[in-house]
């Protein structure tokens, strides 16, 4: 059932000025660190709302030194912003979404401008669209649309837009560590509308082949450690095939390799025509719920070393794995907790389907809300992150609405309405 003033906040929604909105954002450019701007925007958009705003400008240094810290961008400054509303009777909420986005890759495989906001055939293309301006939109106009309903709330609901996601999560860690926490936290990253009390763990890592140069025209007096790629990567699948068929999950069985480990870069030589010198790869390594990372990290360790041991030369030479930049943990909070049912109550009222509920496969800021802020925390938000980090990115409308709608909801049943 949808109380009246419920109906009251849900007329309020206007999709017209969510995708005014959603194309602001898509203007910034803000890949490879470049937050600051977008950043300021998100201050004044939240403080012309009407909401009380911090804003500060973290200190990388020290944050650097948190344990849970990582990054693979050495950015020289970000600012934290925060935006809150409503009274303090009743339970606190943060809605959650970051800036920043992944470079848009080669312009001539993109169909419109990445950072131009198109609108065709019920979509908005752009990069961001999907991951995560969309949703971070979402959450703006669900609290406007109660706003300008004339209602006021019992408790306060938090919007948090932060930096560095996509390269560790630095925005919402430093917004941890100032002390902002809640009740409950939604981040609105892309489920395709499921609700994800569990997303899986993924860290990254570095293998690094030794070889020995020598002239091209003397090939077979060096060694090639392009040689070792295609055994490296038969082993890689290997493991990736042994670790998920023992981390099987239950809120994860629609995924077939919900733990993947990924070559993503890869990297040899110096010269066209020497042997190369070393061979490197990076990649993302799956972890899986309520699994020890320190035990993950020592299976990949020890599959390296086992293979390295049946070769003559990879025995004397051996290759190097490094964990570096991106660390996200796999968190998982009950099936039953509040911010679950209540989300799921809401959905179904707004949408009148039964909600989604399965895991996450990818990481995100969840696990350090989770963790490091002991705020029960779920993912839901509109698109496919099929289409994130790829050309011609896009989030239907219909799933912003439905998703604006939806918090809308949340909001007032979760933090209360004054009385």
């Amino acid at each position: 059932m949808i109380s009246r003033a419920e109906q009251a906040a849900l007329d309020q929604v206007d999709i017209d000025a969510l995708i005014m909105t959603l194309s602001d954002l898509i203007a910034y450019a803000s890949d490879h660190g470049r937050e600051t701007a977008i950043q300021h925007h998100m201050a004044g958009l939240l403080a012309g709302m009407g909401m009380r705003t911090d804003v500060w400008e973290i200190d990388l240094d020290s944050l650097r030194e948190h344990p849970a810290y990582g990054a693979e961008i050495e950015r020289e400054q970000a600012l934290g912003v925060v935006g809150s509303w409503g009274g303090r009777r009743g339970k606190t909420l943060i809605l959650n979404g970051h800036v920043d986005v992944v470079p848009p890759g080669e312009p001539g495989r993109w169909s419109v401008p990445p950072f131009q906001a198109t609108v065709r055939d019920g979509r908005v293309y752009g990069r961001g669209a999907v991951d995560m301006k969309g949703g971070l939109c979402c959450a703006i106009h669900a609290v406007r649309a109660i706003m300008d309903a004339g209602l006021e709330l019992a408790g306060e609901v938090m919007i948090q837009p932060v930096v560095g996601e996509e390269d560790g999560g630095a925005g919402t860690l430093a917004a941890v560590v100032r002390g902002h926490r809640a009740d409950a936290a939604i981040v609105l990253e892309p489920t395709e509308m499921a609700i994800a009390p569990a997303q899986g763990g993924a860290l990254s890592f570095r293998i690094t082949v030794p070889g020995l140069a020598a002239h091209g025209a003397l090939r077979t007096e060096g060694v090639d450690p392009m040689d070792f790629f295609d055994r490296i990567h038969r082993r890689l699948r290997a493991l990736e095939q042994a670790r998920n068929e023992r981390l099987r999950h239950p809120l994860f069985a629609d995924y077939a390799v919900p733990y993947a480990i990924c070559v993503g870069k890869v990297q040899a030589g110096i010269w066209a025509s020497t042997v190369a010198e070393t061979l490197v790869l990076e990649g993302r390594y799956g972890v899986g719920i309520d699994e020890d990372p320190d035990q993950a990290r020592a299976e990949l360790d020890q599959a390296i070393a086992d293979l390295a041991a049946t070769d003559p030369w990879l025995s004397k030479h051996p290759m190097r794995v490094e964990w570096w930049g991106a660390r996200f943990m796999p968190a998982a909070i009950p099936v039953d907790d509040p911010i679950v049912t209540e989300l799921s109550s809401a959905w179904q009222a707004a949408c009148g389907q039964q909600a989604m509920i399965r895991g996450m496969p990818y990481g995100a800021d969840m696990h350090l809300l989770v963790k490091q802020g002991q705020t029960p925390t779920v993912l839901f938000g509109p698109g496919d992150v099929r289409l994130a980090h790829a050309p011609d990115e896009y989030v239907p409308i219909r799933e912003l609405e439905a998703v604006t709608r939806t918090l809308v909801l949340t909001i007032l049943r979760f933090c209360g309405l004054k009385s």
